[in-house]
């Protein structure tokens, strides 16, 4: 580096593309990069507790070796010299995927493989980012790590279960993360955050070392997927092409000139705050202005369906993560919860008994349906390139550390959802396999951040992740949150990891 000043700390705001050039340049080295991150994550962490597990000692060492292989001329891979954050559900070599659990946290591990694809593309991983216990909230908190605040406003959440990562991401601790997604774990965060991300077609990385499941399963998980998390669009496509070894930058939509978009946001059945529906319709209009052609959109199949058919196989998949004496009560109340269903009385709580008890016979039904429903959404997309639609119902909500049946989503006129709503716009694409790219559309009265999902056929990865870079090229994309969120004045859980 040659500036004696040092590299100027907004350089963290930058997206990944632009580190990269950066160090590429000489403009700063993999070393000072890292040293500015460490000292970001040390002034922000009493306030957002995003970052909750690091390992300093070993990522100098590895920015080190990347700045002297660079002095020497030497071929780098990708991801040269940036440093780096992982959630916490993958496991990294000396630090294990606690996914929340104390039990967890201080085995051996090995890198779980998307770890090790950004590592040998030359990334300098340095640190973990929050989760929920087991992976299984939309807030990111546990007994073990404490509660992750948004940087946007710490009274709020920034979702889960990619929640540390995207408050990462959004502070400026990181330019890239790994996050994991089977009911919007890297979507409700990226809208929650302001920031971007992509769930892929089911399949396209592998999951190996994700936790959930126990550590050691072989099993690829039905509905789980692991992907990307950005301040750009362009750095997604870059690190997708990473993760999956697939050319994900390709420019198959360069603009929105023509682009159909479909809008799916007027559905009886699927709740929406009256705020995100506003911030939502001035992005289609947007959209609009700059050469696309919108039209609204239906679901071709009872959004009711799909929400049955997605609680029982997410419910099947949650169930094997319960201690066997949870199992045990769990299946002793599915009767009572059926009669309580059967009689109009049964309310999430009853909906999920019933998921996580399914028989077998109801697991292949519930795939039969998916299978049907597949056809019809396919079908859909033969009108339209792609679908925008909420990932929310709400902006980040308040933390709520009530039991989960008791929780309710606050709108902004005052009406009140249950927390089950969560899952009603993001259950199609997670049932279905279907990509979405998720991408800011603006920001709520309250000033909050409100994200968009850009959800396209099975297989089209590179399509929603274009048209992602055709819009933020066009409308814009990251806003950082406001400064003060960079001075860390509030107790949090102890002390930096």
């Amino acid at each position: 580096m040659n500036d004696a000043a040092g590299p100027h700390p907004d350089l963290l705001l930058a997206d990944a593309t632009s580190q990269l050039a950066a160090l590429a340049a000489r403009k700063v080295s993999a070393v000072e990069l890292l040293e500015l991150a460490l000292a970001r994550h040390r002034d922000t962490h009493g306030v957002i507790n995003a970052v909750i597990r690091t390992d300093p000692e070993r990522a100098l060492d590895a920015a080190r070796a990347t700045d002297r292989r660079r002095a020497r001329g030497e071929p780098l891979g990708p991801l040269a010299g940036l440093p780096m954050t992982i959630k916490d559900t993958f496991d990294v070599s000396g630090m294990a995927a606690s996914s929340g659990l104390a039990a967890l946290q201080d085995r051996e591990a090995a890198d779980a493989a998307c770890v090790a694809r950004a590592r040998r593309a030359g990334a300098v991983i340095w640190g973990k980012t929050n989760v929920p216990a087991m992976a299984a909230d939309w807030q990111s908190r546990n007994a073990l790590h404490g509660t992750t605040r948004n940087p946007w406003d710490p009274s709020r959440t920034p979702g889960g279960s990619s929640g540390g990562a995207a408050a990462a991401l959004a502070a400026g601790l990181t330019a890239l993360e790994i996050g994991s997604d089977i009911a919007g774990s890297l979507r409700v965060p990226a809208s929650f955050c302001g920031v971007f991300s992509h769930k892929p077609t089911w399949g396209r990385i592998p999951q190996h070392g994700h936790v959930p499941p126990g550590p050691g399963a072989l099993a690829e998980r039905d509905l789980n997927v692991v992907g990307p998390m950005a301040r750009s669009a362009r750095d997604l496509q870059l690190l997708m092409s990473i993760l999956d070894g697939a050319d994900a930058s390709a420019r198959t939509i360069a603009s929105l000139e023509g682009l159909r978009v479909g809008l799916w946001i007027d559905e009886p059945d699927l709740a929406v705050d009256p705020a995100v529906q506003t911030v939502i319709r001035h992005f289609g209009g947007t959209l609009v202005q700059a050469g696309a052609q919108l039209r609204p959109v239906r679901l071709p199949v009872q959004p009711q369906r799909v929400l049955d058919t997605f609680r029982v196989l997410l419910g099947a998949i949650m169930a094997m993560d319960l201690p066997p004496r949870m199992q045990r009560r769990v299946r002793r109340m599915r009767s009572p919860a059926g009669l309580a269903l059967k009689l109009g009385m049964g309310g999430a709580a009853a909906r999920m008994i019933r998921a996580y008890t399914a028989t077998h016979a109801e697991w292949l039904a519930a795939d039969e349906a998916r299978a049907g429903m597949r056809h019809q959404v396919e079908r859909m997309f033969e009108k339209v390139d792609v679908v925008i639609a909420p990932v929310a119902p709400v902006v980040a909500f308040e933390h709520d550390k009530r039991p989960l049946n008791r929780r309710q989503l606050r709108c902004s006129d005052g009406s009140l959802l249950s927390y089950d709503a969560m899952s009603h716009w993001i259950a199609l694409a997670s049932a279905c396999h279907l990509p979405v790219t998720t991408v800011p559309a603006g920001r709520d009265a309250s000033g909050m951040p409100v994200g968009v999902q850009v959800i396209g056929p099975r297989g089209a990865d590179h399509r929603t992740l274009a048209v992602a870079r055709a819009i933020e090229e066009c409308l814009g994309g990251f806003e950082a949150p406001p400064t003060c969120m960079r001075d860390s004045t509030t107790t949090g859980k102890g002390a930096p990891p």
